[in-house]
């Protein structure tokens, strides 16, 4: 996410005119964001990272229905 972030007030720079940024080549400019899509496209999926946050969301997801199970208030007795 950096590389976005990076690669937006690059272009910022760029388009206001800021120097040194305005006298820059334009590949120098979008090189973080290219160097995100990789990262996002490329190694996450490669590595397994990705799935790797979905199993790390799913547990927690676990975790907390079975807190709130735990600490649920009994049923209403009926008369």
């Amino acid at each position: 996410m950096p590389f976005v972030w990076i690669g937006a007030l690059l272009i910022a720079l760029k388009w206001l005119e800021v120097s040194p940024v305005d006298q820059w080549s334009w590949w120098w400019i979008l090189a973080p964001l290219a160097l995100a899509f990789l990262w996002f496209e490329v190694i996450e999926p490669f590595f397994g990272l990705d799935k790797r946050k979905q199993l790390e969301d799913h547990y927690a997801k676990l975790r907390r229905d079975r807190v709130d199970a735990q600490f649920r208030p009994p049923p209403a007795k009926k008369r």
